[in-house]
């Protein structure tokens, strides 16, 4: 069987799918691990490194992917990479299904067999396949230091001759993986930090890192939705918990905002009426810019600013650490592969949950009902 590991062409994304020891596990299963030409280069990896590992060095791309039986990459295939697939072809990368509508279509013109990364299913099981997971954790990490660079003041409390120099004050949106990054990320910079989340059970988290939990009292939402993730909430929490975030958001340096509902456009929880009573020279880290953002005033892979505020909407985070992210999803990758292919041959398991969970394209069929139903309203 033959797996192809393509050079990223997305403007800005560094990362790779596969490093030499992953390729090392491929080719250990009786795999013939097919490298285009480059693809390491930006995250530090040479075609020598992966021809050691055992990968034959490619050039022709379009040739690799007609010869090919598994493609992995890390950012969605673009149209004209689609047309050079074979028919037939299994597929995995990152790939935001209900957005990328065109992408799905020709996909399933294709009858390719395609896999999401972002719909790996969050069950234990599936925990070292998750790649979400990962690359979030340094969309956490780097926020904070990016936030940091803008700012105007300190981040810790510093005593000096000169008088005492109080911490900034951090306020962090959402706490799942990117935000409890950024909060443990902002403690060891030493700055006061509080989080907001609509789930209460993140609560314990939060508070172990150090941060203050701001709450909105009310018992008529849990605000968990499946998968962990936070959901849609009802009208009247809304309203208490904009006014909440209003009344922080005031006395805050730095807002990262993180919040993602899985499908749909990020929801907006810092209105353009909330930034204009923030603090002159404070600043948004939006980590949702790439869903539309979480401020009213984002604007997508742009710094911008409003109100006297700074707004950072930076897209693909992750890729701006391409040594560490490119390790870590590679790792995601070569588990999800082991999975699929358990004796180096592609085992199509329907009955499978992460298999089916993942699959969003088969045989010409949507079979993610989400990206169904998102195709239906295109």
């Amino acid at each position: 069987m033959n797996v192809a590991i393509l050079k990223e062409t997305l403007p800005g994304e560094n990362r790779v799918a596969a490093i030499p020891a992953t390729v090392k596990e491929m080719v250990k299963s009786g795999m013939k691990v097919l490298v285009e030409s480059g693809a390491g280069e930006n995250s530090h990896i040479s075609n020598d490194e992966y021809k050691n590992a055992g990968a034959e060095i490619v050039s022709d791309r379009a040739n690799l992917l007609a010869n090919t039986d598994l493609i992995l990459k890390v950012a969605p295939a673009e149209l004209d990479e689609i047309d050079m697939m074979k028919d037939g072809t299994v597929y995995v990368s990152f790939f935001q299904t209900t957005i990328q509508t065109e992408h799905v279509k020709k996909l399933v013109n294709k009858n390719i067999s395609a896999f999401s990364m972002h719909l790996i299913p969050r069950t234990t099981l599936a925990q070292s396949m998750d790649a979400l997971s990962s690359q979030s954790n340094i969309a956490g990490y780097k926020a904070v230091l990016l936030g940091a660079a803008h700012l105007s003041v300190y981040m810790p409390l510093l005593m000096t001759a000169a008088g005492t120099i109080p911490p900034a004050k951090v306020l962090i949106l959402g706490a799942g993986v990117a935000g409890l990054q950024a909060i443990a990320t902002a403690k060891r910079l030493g700055a006061q930090v509080e989080a907001f989340d609509v789930r209460p059970v993140v609560k314990e988290q939060v508070e172990s890192l150090g941060a203050k939990f701001v709450e909105v009292e009310s018992d008529e939402e849990d605000g968990v939705g499946e998968g962990g993730y936070a959901k849609e909430t009802s009208e009247d929490y809304k309203q208490r918990q904009q006014q909440l975030i209003k009344e922080h958001i005031a006395k805050s340096d730095m807002v990262i905002t993180t919040a993602l509902i899985p499908g749909r456009p990020a929801p907006v929880l810092i209105p353009d009426e909330m930034v204009q009573g923030m603090k002159h020279g404070s600043v948004i880290m939006d980590l949702a810019a790439e869903n539309g953002g979480n401020c009213e005033l984002t604007t997508p892979d742009e710094v911008t600013i409003s109100h006297g505020v700074i707004i950072d909407g930076s897209l693909n985070l992750p890729a701006t650490m391409p040594t560490h992210a490119s390790q870590l999803y590679a790792k995601n990758i070569i588990t999800f592969v082991k999975h699929l292919c358990p004796e180096g041959e592609i085992k199509m398991d329907l009955e499978d949950e992460i298999i089916s969970g993942a699959l969003f394209a088969h045989r010409g069929e949507i079979t993610h009902e989400p990206t169904k139903e998102a195709l239906n309203k295109s």
